[in-house]
C-alpha cells in the first residue's frame, strides 16, 4: 500500500511539474466532418535536442487514459527504462463519441461506416499531423480501454500493422476479434509486434470469456515476431488502468532498458564472447533505430557480459572488449584494464604495461581505486623482470 501511494504521489507531482508541456489542440477533421480535441505531450528535451527523434503513443479515451499514460511515461524515462515519448491523446467522451467512433458490425466484427471514418481519421489525418509537426522515430504505440481497446485491433489486423505496440486494457472484444487477432499474429513476419492484454475481475462475464479466449489463442501462437504479455488483475476495471499501463510499458520497452537478469539468463548466458559483444552492439543499434535514442552502451550492460568475456575462450576477446569500451568511454580506465589484461595473459608484458599505465593516468587525483589499479603495473613489472612467475590474476584487486 505504501509503495502504491508513493508511486501515485510521484505521478501526481510529475504531472504538475510537466503540465506546461501538455497542450490541448482543436483539430478540424475532414474524415469526421467535425472538430476533435487532442491532448499533446512533448518531452522538455524536445526543444534542446534538435536532432533527436521520439517514439509516438496515441491514447484513445484521453479523458481517462492520457494523464495516467503521460505520468508513467515520464517515470519510466526518468528511470532510463523507456525512451521519452511524444503522446497524442484523442478526447472521445464529450458527446459520447467513443460509441460511434468504435462501433462495429455484429455480423463480422468489422467497423461500421462511422467506425471506418474514425479509423481513417487516425490513419491519415492524425498520422499526417504528427509527421508534419514533430520529429518522430518509427516506433508507435496505441492505447485503449474497454470499447476503444477492441477498436485498436483494427490497426493490427490490417495488411501492415500501423503500430508496433498495442496496449489493450479490459477490452470489450467483438465476437470475431479473438480469431482475427490470432490469425494476424500467426502471419507476422516483418517487424516485431508488442501486444499487451489485461483483464480485471469486474469485467462482464461475456467480455471475460472473450479475453480468456484471446489469451488462450495467443499463448498458443508460436511466432517470435509476437511479443505478448497477458495479466489478470483482482481489481475493478478502474484500478487496473494504472497497473496495466505501467506493466505494459515495462514489457514493451524491455529492450530499451539495461540488461536485466531475465534478459541475461534467457538471451546471453550461453553465448560465445564474440556473440555476446555483437548482441550488446546490436541491442543499441536497434534502440537507436526504433526509438531515436542515440545511447552509448551503458556501463552496467558492459559489466553484464563481462563474465562471458573473462571466462570463455581463454580471454581471447578481452582486447576487443577493451577497445569497444575505450571508444565509448575514452576517459575511463576500464577499457585499458581489459586490453592490458589481454596482453598480460599472453605474456606480452611491454604492451600490458603500456595499457595499465594508460588506465592509471586516467584516474583522477585522490581516486580511492588508484592504489589497487597500480598493483596491475607493479605486477607486470615484476613479471617482466622475472621477479615473480605467472600466476592466476586476482580479480578482486583489479576490478574497479
Amino acid at each position: 500500500m505504501k509503495k502504491f501511494l508513493a508511486v501515485t504521489l510521484f505521478l501526481s507531482f510529475t504531472l504538475s511539474i510537466f503540465s506546461q508541456d501538455i497542450k490541448v489542440k482543436k483539430f478540424n477533421s475532414k474524415e469526421l466532418n467535425n472538430d476533435r480535441y487532442l491532448k499533446i505531450y512533448v518531452p522538455p528535451s524536445y526543444a534542446t535536442e534538435t536532432t533527436k527523434l521520439y517514439p509516438v503513443a496515441i491514447v484513445l479515451d484521453a479523458e481517462y487514459l492520457f494523464d495516467v499514460y503521460v505520468g508513467n511515461s515520464i517515470l519510466f524515462a526518468n528511470k532510463d527504462e523507456a525512451p521519452e515519448q511524444i503522446i497524442i491523446g484523442i478526447n472521445q467522451n464529450y458527446n459520447d463519441e467513443r460509441y460511434s467512433d468504435c462501433s462495429y458490425q455484429k455480423d463480422n466484427s468489422l467497423p461500421t461506416e462511422e467506425g471506418a471514418k474514425f479509423y481513417r481519421f487516425i490513419k491519415s489525418e492524425i498520422f499526417s499531423f504528427i509527421e508534419e509537426n514533430y520529429r518522430v522515430s518509427p516506433f508507435k504505440t496505441i492505447v485503449g480501454s474497454t470499447l476503444t481497446a477492441n477498436f485498436i485491433n483494427y490497426f493490427l489486423i490490417e495488411d501492415y500493422p500501423s503500430f508496433n505496440a498495442f496496449i489493450t486494457i479490459n477490452p470489450y472484444f467483438a465476437l470475431d476479434m479473438p480469431l482475427l487477432i490470432q490469425q494476424k499474429a500467426q502471419r507476422l513476419k516483418d517487424e516485431n509486434v508488442y501486444y499487451y492484454l489485461s483483464n480485471g475481475k469486474s469485467n462482464l462475464e461475456k467480455y471475460q470469456a472473450l479475453i480468456n479466449q484471446t489469451n488462450t489463442l495467443l499463448q498458443g501462437t508460436e511466432n517470435p515476431k509476437l511479443k505478448y504479455k497477458y495479466e489478470a488483475f483482482n481489481n475493478n476495471t478502474t484500478a487496473t488502468i494504472g497497473q496495466s499501463i505501467a506493466s505494459a510499458l515495462a514489457s514493451i520497452f524491455e529492450m530499451y532498458s539495461a540488461i536485466s537478469t531475465e534478459e541475461y539468463e534467457k538471451n546471453i548466458k550461453n553465448m560465445s564472447p564474440a556473440d555476446a559483444i555483437a548482441y550488446l552492439e546490436n541491442k543499441y543499434v536497434e534502440i537507436e533505430y526504433l526509438f531515436g535514442s542515440n545511447l552509448k552502451i551503458r556501463q552496467k550492460d558492459i559489466f553484464a557480459i563481462e563474465p562471458i568475456i573473462l571466462d570463455k575462450e581463454n580471454g581471447d576477446y578481452l582486447k576487443n572488449f577493451g577497445e569497444m569500451i575505450n571508444k565509448l568511454y575514452a576517459d575511463s580506465p576500464i577499457g585499458d584494464y581489459y586490453i592490458g589484461r589481454y596482453y598480460e595473459t599472453g605474456k606480452k608484458y611491454k604492451a600490458a604495461l603500456k595499457y595499465y599505465k594508460n588506465g592509471y593516468m586516467k584516474l583522477p587525483e585522490g581516486d580511492p581505486n588508484a592504489d589497487a589499479y597500480y598493483e596491475n603495473v607493479e605486477r607486470v613489472l615484476n613479471k617482466r623482470d622475472g621477479v615473480i612467475e605467472d600466476e592466476p590474476l586476482d580479480e578482486t584487486k583489479e576490478k574497479q
